[in-house]
């Protein structure tokens, strides 16, 4: 009964893995529209490749986490271990290489829009979104972008001064430019994390290709994965409370994305664990 319940359970993780990994891909679509919508706003004409890469750094970014996710799927439950060799075993370690670079880049780009938004510049003679008119520019708050014409000057703000918003055709009020400081801070360290927790989830996956099941370096890579989680936990939170509920929803689906490759890696270790057992019986 015993192995017909772990069947049965092992059915529904796989069930509930690729429903997480259909989902990542929906919010995959959010994040293009959403980087395509504010590109609109910030991209001038003639802007440069890295500038059109950078406006779509998120867009990037999840690509090269789902390519990511599904080389450590294929290393961690798909291939077996003795097909797992040669040049499936390097075309798949270069593939994650590419990633990576491709997640650097985000890196980059999110780092370039921090320095850039720290520069607290007035805009010149402008008491009144109104005056700014006609001039091309758009408005942001919260992420929100709003194309500044004589119909919406109005209603986006009552402030007197007004701030641009890193070197893009963007203003903003002093307080607005403050949370798109916090705001890009926040991708920041969010991208930075995950590199973390990949690092240590990489590590995990190399010593168990050697056999390694336990040791102070899993343990340490284990405890490093649980901080970081903790940390994505309370950047969710935070975006919640700004009502950016699809980052917090993106961050709960990736996390569950990631806890079926550790559901991979673990079973994986049971299975190395087993090897060894049976081993030491028949000797």
């Amino acid at each position: 009964m015993k192995v017909g319940r772990d069947i049965d359970l092992h059915k529904v993780q796989q069930v509930v893995k690729w429903i997480v990994y259909g989902l990542l891909i929906v919010n995959w679509g959010f994040y293009i529209l959403e980087d395509w919508n504010r590109a609109t706003h910030t991209l001038e004409p003639g802007a440069g490749f890295l500038k059109w890469t950078g406006e779509f750094a998120t867009s990037i970014d999840e690509s090269a986490w789902f390519v990511l996710l599904f080389m450590f799927e294929l290393e961690t439950y798909v291939l077996e271990d003795e097909n797992f060799t040669g040049w499936t075993a390097k075309v798949i370690h270069a593939v994650r290489l590419v990633c990576f670079l491709m997640i650097l880049h985000t890196v980059y780009a999110f780092a370039n829009t921090v320095g850039e938004y720290e520069a607290t510049v007035p805009v010149d003679n402008a008491t009144s979104l109104c005056d700014l008119t006609g001039e091309d520019l758009s408005f942001v708050f919260n992420l929100e972008y709003t194309e500044i014409t004589e119909e919406t000057c109005r209603d986006l703000s009552d402030a007197n001064a007004y701030y641009w918003v890193g070197v893009d055709p963007i203003v903003s009020t002093e307080k607005g430019l403050i949370l798109e400081r916090k705001l890009a801070w926040g991708d920041l360290v969010e991208v930075i994390v995950w590199l973390l927790i990949i690092a240590a989830i990489e590590l995990v996956v190399r010593l168990q290709e050697r056999g390694v099941t336990g040791g102070r370096l899993i343990a340490t890579a284990n405890r490093l994965k649980l901080a970081c989680y903790l940390v994505l936990f309370a950047l969710a939170a935070w975006w919640g409370s700004l009502s950016h509920w699809l980052y917090t929803w993106d961050t709960f689906v990736w996390i569950a994305g990631f806890a079926a490759i550790e559901m991979n890696i673990s079973e994986w270790r049971e299975e190395i664990l087993e090897e060894e057992t049976l081993e030491e019986v028949s000797t």
